[in-house]
This record gives structure tokens, C-alpha cells and sequence, in this order.
């Protein structure tokens, strides 16, 4: 794969891929494993034939993470009318890779990111559709884990303080804190639904500009509606993102915390990936000035 992200990840390679493969599932040793170059943060990505695709945490935090993401994949699975991941075999460490990995089916698509897609009005009326069916799957008892984003605003103070503190010379940082001074109070009033959870570009696949397909769902479960609608912001201008908005059918007060988990989620990228996955800091940059032309508080 490219530039190391993380100070504390492993190494990973299509070499390593292929010694998985051959030692664990044998009947696909002889398909090719192509390293595919990507927006994404935690895992290596490798394409595996025609039809399958290889996650391999770069992290233990991601590591642990996946049995949920496979749980969260039968949960999704055939849910919209989208197709998500579909696991079809769960890998061991082994060959000097100390994680579990993953092997999927692969789905055809072009990431968001590589698109423009600021006027895809039928991209937008797709992502609200998504959005819609994921809020629509069954709560049982779970609720809000109390961690990461979908809670309270203000828990975030800390996180994107330090982010600020960082982005001195990167990023309009006064405006930045006036901003999230007024977000950070906004009240938390909608019940909980399942969201996604990560609804960035690198994570929607295009197709003649339509949503082809929808990745990495790990993060599926319960918390604050408002989470989802961060797609808004990251991929649409303005008419296009009000055909989102209204697709989506949600409270005016959801749509401007919408706009904050989207601000808490891009201040953080910008720096952090500034070298390393300039795609991801190009996002964080693209959805912030998106925020400040327009803010909603």
C-alpha cells in the first residue's frame, strides 16, 4: 500500500495478501491481489480477482472492531435497495499479520471522491434514500454507545480544540472556534435511529451519476439522526444538498447539527492527513469551506 497513515500501524503489502489467501483459503490462491488506492483511514484495500475484495486492519483499535463490522454487514445486507458489503470469509492472523481480516464481495462503483459530484441531483435523492432505509431497520434495545460521534456535541470540545490548536496556518482557526462555540450547545432532541455512521465520500460508489453502492458499515447502530446528514455537506452545493435535505425529511434542528457533526468530522482530517492521505485532508478542507459559506448557527 502507500505512505504509512499511522504512527502505530502495521505493514501490509499484496505480497502479504497473497500468503494469507493461499494459506487460509486455498481455492483462491491463484486470483490476482492488486493493491487499490483509496481514501481510507484504517484499513488496506485489495482487490482479489474479478469478484472479491481484502480488508486488513492497519490498527488494533480497527482490529477489534472487526466481528461488529461483519454483524453490522448481515444487518445491512439486502436492507436498501443498495448493495453494501457482503463478507464471505473471515481471515486469521497468520504469516506475520497479527489481526482478523476480511474478504468481501467486491461492488462495482467509482468512490464519491473521485467524482464531482456538487450538482448530482439523483446522486443526492439516492443518499437520502440510503439514509431513510437505514433509519427505518429495527432499534431493539440498543441505544447511543456514548463514544465517538452521534452523542452530544459538546463531548467533542477536547478533540476538536486540539484539532484547532493544530491547523494554525492550515485553516481560518478564529472562525473555526466561533463556529463550534455555537455548535457545541445545539440540544440534543431527536431519539436515537440507526445511522451508518460514516457516510464520507470514499465510502459512496458512483455510477452515471447515481449511488452504486455503500461501504464500510461497521459503524451501523444507534445515534443521533442528525449524524447521517454529515453527506450533505461532504458531497453537494447548494441545490443539490437542499434535494438532499428534503429527501431526507428531517427537523430543521437536525439539519444544523447535521452540519456540525459534518464541521466536528472535517476539522480533524485537514492536519492529521495533510501528508499522508491528502485526499482525506482535501475533504475536510472542501466540507469546511462548504460550512463557513453557509452556516446554519
Amino acid at each position: 500500500m502507500s505512505a504509512r497513515l499511522h504512527a502505530d500501524q502495521v505493514d501490509v503489502d499484496a505480497a502479504l495478501v497473497r500468503d494469507l489467501v493461499a494459506a487460509q483459503f486455498p481455492r483462491w490462491a491463484d486470483l490476482p491481489v492488486t493493491d487499490l488506492p483509496s481514501a481510507a483511514t484504517v484499513n488496506a484495500v485489495f482487490r482479489l480477482g474479478e469478484e472479491l475484495v481484502v480488508r486488513l486492519p492497519l490498527r488494533a483499535e480497527a482490529a477489534r472492531q472487526v466481528p461488529a463490522e461483519h454483524a453490522a454487514a448481515r444487518e445491512l445486507l439486502g436492507r436498501t435497495r443498495f448493495p453494501t458489503p457482503q463478507v464471505v470469509a473471515a481471515g486469521e492472523p497468520g504469516a506475520g499479520y497479527p489481526f482478523a481480516w476480511t474478504v468481501a464481495r467486491w461492488i462495482a462503483g467509482t468512490p464519491a471522491d473521485e467524482v464531482d459530484t456538487t450538482a448530482l441531483d439523483g446522486l443526492a435523492l439516492d443518499v437520502a434514500e440510503f439514509v431513510r432505509g437505514v433509519r427505518d431497520l429495527p432499534l431493539h434495545d440498543r441505544r447511543f454507545s456514548g463514544t465517538g460521534r452521534g452523542g452530544d456535541l459538546h463531548a467533542h470540545d477536547a478533540w476538536v480544540g486540539e484539532c484547532l490548536d493544530r491547523s494554525a496556518g492550515l485553516l481560518d482557526v478564529g472562525a473555526l472556534r466561533a463556529l463550534w462555540a455555537r455548535y457545541r450547545v445545539l440540544p440534543h432532541v431527536s431519539a436515537d435511529v440507526v445511522t451508518h455512521g460514516d457516510l464520507v465520500p470514499g465510502n459512496l460508489l458512483v455510477a452515471d451519476g447515481r449511488l452504486a453502492g455503500v461501504l464500510d458499515v461497521g459503524g451501523l447502530g444507534p445515534a443521533d439522526p442528525a449524524l447521517d446528514l454529515i453527506a450533505g455537506w461532504h458531497l453537494f452545493d447548494g441545490p443539490a444538498r437542499e434535494r438532499f435535505r428534503t429527501a431526507c425529511a428531517v427537523e430543521d434542528l437536525d439539519w444544523v447539527r447535521g452540519q456540525a457533526w459534518a464541521f466536528q468530522q472535517s476539522v480533524g482530517l485537514v492536519q492529521y492527513y495533510e501528508r499522508t492521505n491528502p485526499r482525506m485532508s482535501s475533504l475536510g478542507r472542501r466540507t469546511l469551506e462548504r460550512v463557513l459559506a453557509d452556516p446554519l448557527v
